[in-house]
């Protein structure tokens, strides 16, 4: 039998939650998000609290989530084990030339897919932030497979 909680039997995708705040970027991982409307097109996103990006998305309601390929499991460290209070996140990707723009956002060059948020709704969730928010639009950039939980546990990134 599982020694897995309920919650981590899931394999979920991880993306990546691309934030500003002026002229600040910053970008975030998560996995706390889902569709959950078809009319209008809705997506839940959950942010952690005390995060940059959570203070980015409560001072500009507008952000990009980020469909992750595979190969990018090595951002994870990155972009969610690191503050973006403390290290300048975009810098360093920009330098990789890892980063591109959409819609007046810093996004990663190879994820497979973006889409535009704008917060409708939010409502404390315990640790995290949940916004519910309407896609203001999408796009598809790359083929590939989506990075997931069991990738990041395949790797030793995460151990849930």
């Amino acid at each position: 039998m599982t020694r897995k909680k309920p919650w981590n039997r899931v394999n979920l995708p991880v993306y990546s939650v691309a934030s500003k705040a002026g002229n600040k970027f910053n970008l975030h991982i998560c996995t706390y998000a889902t569709a959950v409307s078809m009319h209008p097109k809705r997506f839940m996103v959950c942010i952690y609290k005390g995060t940059q990006t959570l203070e980015n998305i409560l001072n500009h309601p507008e952000f990009v989530l980020q469909v992750m390929d595979a190969s990018q499991f090595k951002l994870v460290n990155l972009l969610g084990k690191k503050s973006g209070r403390k290290t300048d996140k975009v810098g360093l990707l920009e330098k990789r030339l890892e980063l591109i723009e959409w819609r007046g956002f810093k996004i990663l060059a190879n994820c497979l897919a973006v889409l535009l948020l704008q917060v409708v709704h939010q409502f404390d969730g315990g640790d995290h932030i949940c916004f519910l928010c309407e896609v203001k639009g999408w796009k598809n950039l790359n083929e590939g497979i989506a990075l997931d939980l069991d990738e990041l546990r395949k790797q030793g990134i995460v151990s849930i």
